[in-house]
């Protein structure tokens, strides 16, 4: 019986999504280059390749440090930390436009993680 327990205790836990790696979204109400990146960037990004491998999780600015481990203070917003265990792996600050955002997205999460080996 207690085989049957460890087996279907095992088989729930590797059923549950574990994200290790998560880019966290630090913003703040009024920002206008959060509400950019929303209205540009929010809706495609779960669909994306980089928004299944790092999944958004969106925190406010002043609720940063009870949420992650920042390697240094968060000043701006958008902030986008990139983040494994809840430590910070590195950031982008500010939100030029997408242009801008996706190769730099694309960079950290190769320069960071194993994105770009699993993506070829």
């Amino acid at each position: 019986m207690i085989r049957i327990l460890t087996a279907l205790s095992l088989a729930a836990l590797t059923a549950l999504p574990v994200w290790a790696v998560e880019l966290v979204m630090v913003e703040q109400p009024g920002c206008i280059y959060c509400e950019r990146w929303n209205k540009e960037i929010a809706p495609a990004y779960p669909k994306t390749d980089e928004g299944e491998f790092a999944p958004l999780r969106r925190v406010d600015i002043s609720e940063v440090e009870d949420s992650v481990t920042p390697e240094r203070a968060v000043v701006f917003t958008p902030t986008f930390l990139l983040v494994e265990d809840d430590h910070e792996l590195g950031r982008l600050e500010g939100y030029p436009g997408a242009e801008f955002f996706w190769p730099m997205l694309d960079m950290l999460l190769r320069d960071k993680t194993d994105f770009g080996e699993l993506a070829e």
